[in-house]
């Protein structure tokens, strides 16, 4: 173990834990926002015991290019998407209520809850601490995060999710890029409709199916 956060064998978590099919898809940079030190991101989610989320971002590229936070104590924080970051939409389908988590490469992380459309409040409930995982070589950087849906309010266990999968990178000049699923018309914007581009079933017909 090292101070990255709480190491998880993956191999162990996808075999014994994983309740439904691995969602793998690729982020979209925004078109004004190029990042050439970056190659690609890819994200995957799927359940993860009973009403877990386990999300995985992979970025491949120049890490010596790039402004990635160091290792700190697990702890809740503000403001990380103005550094490197990897996030995660979270709603019920045909709702217009989410949720938002932010997951740092340092281990820190943040969350945040939305009546509507950027109407919200940070949620300040250390039992939503997820469980950070960083791997990091020369040209990767991966971060697995599990998040406990179950303790939010908005998600019943038989919802239909929408996801936005996205991240926040800096280069060493300290330019930001954006990375999601979707981009509508215009600056970036990870909370608009088009970002939340993956649907996940409900927990238990995940588990149903995974075991036909």
């Amino acid at each position: 173990m090292n101070g990255f956060g709480r190491r998880i064998n993956r191999n162990q978590r996808l075999r014994n834990k994983m309740l439904s099919k691995l969602h793998a898809v690729g982020l979209k940079c925004h078109t004004e926002t190029s990042n050439p030190a970056v190659r690609m991101i890819e994200a995957s989610v799927h359940w993860w015991a009973a009403q877990a989320l386990a999300i995985d971002f992979a970025l491949d590229g120049d890490l010596t290019q790039l402004r990635i936070p160091g290792p700190r104590p697990p702890r809740q924080a503000d403001r990380l998407w103005e550094h490197t970051c990897f996030e995660a939409f979270v709603s019920v389908k045909g709702n217009a209520a989410y949720y938002e988590f932010n997951f740092a490469p340092s281990g820190e992380w943040a969350a945040y809850s939305f009546q509507r459309y950027r109407e919200g409040t940070p949620l300040e409930d250390h039992t939503l601490a997820p469980a950070i995982t960083v791997r990091k070589a020369a040209n990767r950087l991966d971060l697995d995060a599990v998040v406990r849906v179950d303790r939010l309010p908005e998600i019943q266990s038989h919802a239909r999710l929408q996801l936005g999968l996205c991240a926040v990178i800096e280069d060493q000049s300290g330019k930001l890029s954006y990375w999601a699923l979707g981009h509508p018309p215009g600056k970036p914007d990870f909370h608009h409709p088009d970002s939340f581009a993956l649907d996940l079933e409900p927990a238990g017909v995940a588990v149903a199916n995974n075991q036909r």
